[in-house]
């Protein structure tokens, strides 16, 4: 069961990341790039935010794979669960990296036009 959640999330993943059908435009266009409440669209919404993110995915299907494959090959098992973790923090801090990048992108949009508006 566990096996089979990790292959769910690698391929995912993959899929995202190579665009495989246009599943990462149809993402973009249908989720990532819509507000969420009071919260403007982020870095996820950019193509380069999306591969980030895919490869957060596969991070963490890596390292469930490690987990999975653990009782019955121990040495397999640690390795692909410590690449897991060193890829997932990776991958952590390029996405945070830039979705502090899109919000200071947005605050300045928005100092922009309220300068502009004001008489």
């Amino acid at each position: 069961m566990l096996l089979t959640i990790a292959v769910l999330l690698i391929s995912a993943g993959v899929l995202l990341l190579l665009n495989v059908g246009g599943a990462a435009t149809a993402v973009v266009r249908r989720v990532t790039s819509k507000n969420l409440g009071q919260l403007p669209a982020g870095y996820a919404a950019s193509v380069g935010g999306l591969r980030v993110y895919a490869v957060l995915l596969i991070a963490i299907g890596l390292a469930t794979a490690g987990f999975a494959i653990a009782p019955a090959s121990p040495v397999a098992g640690l390795a692909a669960i410590l690449l897991g973790a060193i890829a997932f923090a990776v991958a952590s801090g390029i996405a945070i990296l830039g979705e502090v990048r899109t919000y200071r992108a947005l605050q300045r949009g928005s100092e922009a036009r309220t300068r502009t508006d004001r008489p």
